[in-house]
């Protein structure tokens, strides 16, 4: 299973993160009193997903026997209220056709079945 941390001491607001044995800075931007030391929490939420939407969709086409010069995943958050995701695909080197499957997959990928359906979150203290 996936396992994670994050440690934030006195700067404010930079977090080490350890996750898949790899270490992450998030921090705030200046505008909200970070110093900007690495992306914002959504930012990383917005990395994941479009990792795993490029990983995905990778893995099909090969599997496939697709080969494609490049895709690139655009991804913003936009609304207030009602928030969601607006994401692009860029792909090269593939007809229409191909492009259009692809977009269906990316549509159920797993971080984005995980995000549209939701993900309790069970909290305790040590």
């Amino acid at each position: 299973m996936t396992h994670g941390s994050a440690h934030i001491e006195s700067t404010p607001y930079r977090t080490d993160i350890v996750v898949g044995g790899h270490a992450i800075t998030a921090d705030e931007p200046p505008a909200l009193g970070g110093k900007g030391a690495g992306p914002a929490p959504y930012d990383l939420l917005l990395a994941s997903l479009g990792a795993c939407t490029a990983i995905t969709l990778k893995m099909y086409a090969e599997r496939k026997g697709w080969s494609f010069a490049s895709l690139d995943v655009s991804l913003r958050i936009v609304g207030s209220e009602e928030r969601r995701i607006e994401r692009t695909l860029a792909i090269q080197g593939l007809d229409d056709g191909q492009k259009a499957r692809l977009a269906e997959i990316a549509e159920r990928t797993p971080v984005t079945l995980t995000l549209k359906s939701g993900l309790p979150i069970d909290t305790r203290l040590a």
